[in-house]
């Protein structure tokens, strides 16, 4: 075999790459497209705002918390600020294991509050699935829902959060989450972008037109029966909210989404601890990919529609390694003589330049969210998501990788990671032993909390 023949294969191999890669990210471009302008179009989003207020279940809301002093005193007081009726609201704050004042804080929250109820786990599995797990055990509402401790719920958030339930198909629901730190960093401000596309755009166009939105995790909550039915949460899920989603999907019950129940979440400010959030994502998100794509090839219940937008979702991390392959093999014709004798050179750098606009939080998605949301500032900042697009795109190929790795070699895989804080309360909690001091928090005029100590009555 001549050098030339190596050529030939190098570049028919090239080819081969660049046509699957074309093939994928047209995929996913018609999807994004197809979001974003059905997003656009639509005049009256479908929403049960017209039942807040109406339907009024017994709800239970959890709160896991591991090492939050930080943040902890400020979603207790936003949760019992909410105008839900207290006698069919049961709060349960989780106290996973924490070494810091967080005990501290839901205890003397609990003794002021008496719809609190603090759990404070110091043995068993850690991590969030396994905190829910325990604390579903004494959950005595209908409906649970689900807030992380960076969350700010409004007053009226578990009223909006509750409507949905009134459907008897819908099995989870799951609201809007919006950064409040989005002047900490450049990076926070990106992800002020992502969030607006994945959630203005994507998720209401797919609630929409019928598709299952996807369940976060927080900011949502699901029927307790319908929990039942499918097995209860996953302790060995790194992302028990994906992983809940298409259990609800594969046993007939559907997620709705409200776009207008905003809660508040601190984003990443460093990008340290965004790619260990991106890890964790993406190597539970993989994880359901090989778990659940048999299942929703082969349910009868679900339109082709369907099945093919549950495995663009599921499958929307694989993008990364494609895209990266298709760079290479564009790279090699670019350097190959015979390949400039046809346009699939241009093609390929086109639409492989394309996915730039294509990917995940799309620059369009991104620009029709600003619109909808009435945000002009943020798009001065649409240039620069090409700096968190390339950044993302290492973090989620480095993390495929190793995620594959420990799947041939069995050594367990990444474990469950906290997403580190960064909002500072004014005073730190003195505890039980500290006197009367409580750390409480009250409401500015934007909505957000600020920390305080007041005397214990």
């Amino acid at each position: 075999m001549g050098i030339e023949d190596v050529v030939a294969i190098v570049v028919f191999i090239a080819r081969c790459c660049v046509f699957f890669t074309l093939s994928v990210l047209m995929l996913y471009a018609i999807r994004h497209y197809w979001m974003g302008i059905s997003r656009l179009k639509l005049s009256h989003p479908k929403d049960f705002n017209e039942l807040v207020g109406f339907v009024m279940p017994n709800i239970t809301v959890m709160v896991p918390m591991h090492n939050e002093e930080k943040v902890a005193a400020d979603v207790l007081q936003a949760l019992v600020d909410c105008d839900y009726d207290w006698t069919r609201l049961q709060i349960i704050a989780i106290n996973d294991r924490s070494t810091d004042g967080t005990r501290a804080i839901i205890d003397e929250y609990a003794e002021k509050y008496k719809i609190i109820e603090p759990l404070h786990r110091s043995e068993g599995a850690g991590g969030k699935p396994a905190a829910l797990l325990e604390a579903t055990k004494l959950a005595t509402g209908d409906i649970i829902l689900l807030f992380d401790a960076d969350y700010i719920p409004g007053r009226a958030m578990l009223k909006m959060l509750a409507a949905p339930f009134v459907d008897i198909e819908v099995g989870a629901v799951m609201g809007r989450v919006v950064p409040h730190n989005v002047g900490g960093s450049l990076l926070a401000g990106l992800l002020s972008l992502e969030r607006a596309a994945g959630y203005q755009s994507a998720q209401q166009s797919r609630f929409n037109h019928g598709f299952t939105a996807q369940f976060g995790g927080t900011v949502g909550g699901v029927r307790a029966t319908a929990l039942a039915a499918i097995g209860g949460w996953d302790p060995a899920s790194l992302t028990e909210d994906t992983d809940l989603t298409f259990r609800m999907l594969l046993q007939g019950w559907r997620v709705a989404y409200v776009n207008r129940a905003e809660c508040y979440e601190e984003v990443p400010q460093s990008w340290t601890v965004r790619k260990k959030q991106l890890n964790r994502w993406v190597t539970g998100h993989t994880e359901c990919l090989h778990k659940y794509w048999r299942q929703i090839v082969r349910a009868k219940f679900l339109s082709r529609l369907e099945k093919a937008d549950s495995l663009l979702l599921l499958a929307m991390y694989l993008t990364a390694p494609v895209m990266v392959m298709g760079w290479l093999a564009s790279l090699v014709l670019f350097f190959a003589e015979s390949a400039h004798e046809v346009p699939i050179l241009a093609i390929a750098m086109s639409f492989v330049g394309y996915q730039l606009f294509s990917n995940q939080a799309t620059f369009m998605e991104i620009g029709i969210a600003s619109m909808l949301d009435g945000s002009r500032e943020r798009m001065l900042l649409l240039p620069l998501n090409l700096l968190n697009f390339f950044a993302s795109t290492g973090a989620i190929c480095s993390a495929l990788m190793r995620f594959y790795w420990s799947r041939i070699w069995g050594d367990g895989g990444p474990g469950w990671d906290k997403t580190k804080r960064t909002r500072e309360p004014g005073d730190n909690p003195s505890g039980p032993s500290g006197g009367n001091n409580i750390q409480m928090v009250s409401r500015t005029a934007n909505g957000l909390y600020y920390s305080h100590k007041t005397s214990g009555d």
